[in-house]
């Protein structure tokens, strides 16, 4: 009932306006209404765009480095000292001016939030003048740049609790009013110093795919975000926009042995086998798992960041003679029952995912089938993920993960973080991996360093312990008014929040 009447009430909003809102307003159901409000102290924007807070640095549509409130930036030859200058122009959307004072209160902030971003090796940030801050990394962190793509500031005057729920920010658009649960309004904020939004409003409906979809067929959205299952139920009068992803998912295989660690049981002892973990990987095939399980709506995975400079997995055929000859020669022997066993252990285990995902269930049931005539019995078991979190040291489980930063693959595989919350939750460790990412990390730039975070690939990846079964990686399926050009769109991360948005300042109402 909800959703009818917030589809019913957008409807008349469009009639009530004529044509103006197909010239300058838009309606939006793309998703991505976050619990804890707009707050980027507790993760708002941290994998896509924030919309209302400015940052200090952007990326393009081929992920290139940006301005945005920093005019310039540099690190110290120690790599321990960042000096940033901030554009003098820019203002919060209550009119006071953004300064390096705020700057410096956003990051000590985020630091003591201890939310999703990187900000440990911080031990200071401050302003030297209104323009001009300085903070200071207790040791060399090259991936600690990456929170100047994706930390939003906020006003040190304006921020305190509440603040998620009415945010104030210097970004392209000012927030209106929020019915949680039900649509978010935002206006264009005509203060904005970079390139100005052609669409006065915007409204975010928050109804699902299926209410997202009907208000596009009444003509009261112009754009939905659809799983792949709904890819083809294009309204009349819009198209389907598939953007390119790291938006990835596999399958985490347990590295060790079984044993207990700080009080908790980890490992498995069948994939800890490094001929179960290769076999599996040269098993698969990647190219059918996207149809069968997608529709055709993604591409293989073969590593946690493909097509990005510091990825370094390379994409290849599934081979099933080196798989089967990989298991022989290990010694895993067919049963009479077709698994296979070896010295009294069946190979075998669960693929755990979130119940309610469709998408993750699709995964794990597929896998699972076509294990089966390699002689690997895996089963598909749903839970929430409060049960996952008590089994994923020892199970393997689809997560899913992608970023447009280096330091995912450092959470991933460094074995400094082997079980800290869902960061490398397999416990893998590997002594040239690990001092190959302490390299990466006191590089002189983000790019100096995406030639070793590369170069780690070779060993944690499918040339090398195969600590993962990564699967597939997720379009990201839009359905958009033939009349909406979104311009050209990066690959997108992760789809928490609305990484589409990224380029808003770009999109354009085509018909007249």
């Amino acid at each position: 009932m909800r959703q009818k009447l917030l589809i019913a009430l957008s409807a008349a909003l469009v009639l009530a306006a004529g044509m103006a809102p197909a010239r300058e307003d838009l309606v939006l159901a793309i998703g991505g209404e976050p619990e804890t409000g707009f707050d980027p102290m507790t993760g708002w924007g941290s994998y896509g765009n924030p919309l209302f807070q400015s940052t200090l640095l952007k990326r393009g549509p081929a992920l290139e480095t940006l301005p945005d409130l920093a005019t310039e930036w540099r690190l110290s030859e120690d790599r321990r000292v960042w000096t940033i200058t901030i554009r003098p122009d820019a203002r919060f959307s209550d009119g006071r001016p953004v300064r390096a004072q705020d700057v410096a209160f956003t990051f000590r902030t985020a630091r003591e939030a201890a939310g999703p971003l990187d900000l440990s090796v911080m031990e200071g940030a401050e302003a030297v003048d209104d323009r001009t801050l300085r903070i200071t990394l207790s040791r060399p962190w090259i991936t600690f740049a990456e929170t100047f793509y994706s930390l939003g500031i906020v006003p040190e005057a304006g921020y305190g609790p509440g603040y998620g729920r009415a945010p104030v920010g210097s970004g392209p658009y000012r927030f209106v009013s929020w019915s949680e649960g039900g649509q978010l309004i935002v206006a264009r904020n005509d203060d904005y110093y970079g390139k100005k939004p052609a669409f006065r409003q915007i409204t975010f409906l928050f109804t699902g795919a299926d209410g997202g979809l009907a208000a596009a067929r009444a003509g009261a959205a112009q754009m939905v975000a659809v799983p792949p299952q709904l890819a083809e139920a294009v309204p009349s009068g819009f198209h389907a926009v598939s953007a390119r992803t790291v938006d990835n998912r596999g399958i985490s295989l347990p590295f060790t042995p079984p044993h207990e660690e700080s009080g908790r049981q980890v490992g498995n002892p069948v994939t800890s086998d490094p001929a179960i973990r290769r076999a599996i990987n040269l098993w698969l095939d990647r190219a059918l798992i996207v149809d069968v399980a997608l529709e055709g709506h993604g591409t293989p995975a073969f590593g946690p960041a493909d097509g990005l400079p510091w990825g370094g997995d390379a994409p290849f055929a599934p081979d099933g003679d080196a798989a089967r000859a990989t298991l022989d020669q290990a010694g895993w022997l067919h049963g009479p029952d077709g698994v296979r066993v070896r010295g009294g252990t069946r190979a075998a285990f669960a693929i755990n995912y979130p119940a309610g995902d469709a998408t993750r269930q699709a995964l794990a049931e597929t896998v699972a089938e076509l294990l089966r005539p390699l002689g690997i019995a895996a089963v598909a078991k749903g839970g929430s993920w409060q049960s996952i979190g008590r089994v994923m040291h020892v199970e393997p489980v689809v997560f899913g993960f992608g970023s447009h930063s280096p330091y995912q693959v450092y959470a991933l595989y460094s074995g400094r973080l082997q079980g800290v919350e869902y960061l490398n939750p397999t416990f893998y460790a590997n002594p040239e991996v690990d001092a190959l990412f302490d390299r990466a990390q006191a590089a002189e730039s983000l790019e100096a360093s995406y030639p070793l975070w590369a170069e780690a690939a070779q060993h944690y990846g499918t040339a090398g312990d195969n600590a993962w079964a990564w699967l597939v990686n997720l379009d990201h399926v839009y359905l958009v008014d033939d009349c909406l050009d979104l311009g050209p769109l990066q690959v997108e991360p992760h789809g928490h929040g609305w990484p589409i948005t990224a380029g808003i300042s770009e999109w354009r109402w085509t018909c007249e």
